[in-house]
């Protein structure tokens, strides 16, 4: 991704009020624990390890009650600011959008343009285990009247951007 759609991305993310860390792989685990909040799950990516509070291995209580889910993300879409969260059975759906605080580890060369790039890896990902998740910001709704946030997901986003080596 060029330095131009990196932008993109963080301007987009700006707008949904999401919270953007550009860090290295090396740094990235103090780049994530900056952003944790209370009691943390999460699944670790293969490209950057978690802080050690993040329980990796939490009970299906622990995920409904914990403040902040850590997960990678297989790829954004930097025209929209979103982020594909693709369940894999280590529990990455559920960790994202239990908790009221998500944080997704994404890695710079897993991020796409806009969603006709991604569109082949979103089918891809659905696919392969039946479910992708790609969010958009925190999770909004005004079925009821006036805007709620965090009714049907996490109310805070943030985005740990792994630059490449």
């Amino acid at each position: 991704m060029s330095i131009a759609g990196t932008d993109g991305f963080a301007d987009a993310l700006a707008d949904l009020d999401v919270t953007l860390v550009r860090t290295t792989e090396a740094d990235a685990p103090g780049a994530i624990a900056d952003l944790l909040r209370g009691d943390t799950v999460g699944v670790e990516p293969e490209f950057a390890a978690l802080p050690e509070s993040v329980n990796t291995d939490p009970t299906r209580e622990e995920i409904e009650t914990a403040d902040t889910g850590v997960t990678p993300a297989a790829l954004g879409v930097a025209e929209f600011g979103s982020v594909l969260v693709h369940e894999t059975g280590r529990g990455e759906e559920r960790a994202s959008l239990h908790p009221r605080r998500h944080v997704a580890v994404l890695a710079a060369s897993d991020l796409e343009p806009d969603l006709n790039a991604a569109l082949p890896r979103i089918a891809e990902a659905a696919s392969s285990t039946g479910s992708a998740v790609l969010t958009t910001g925190p999770s909004a709704t005004a079925d009821m009247g006036g805007l709620v946030v965090g009714a049907h997901g996490p109310e805070t986003v943030a985005v740990v951007l792994v630059e490449d080596a």
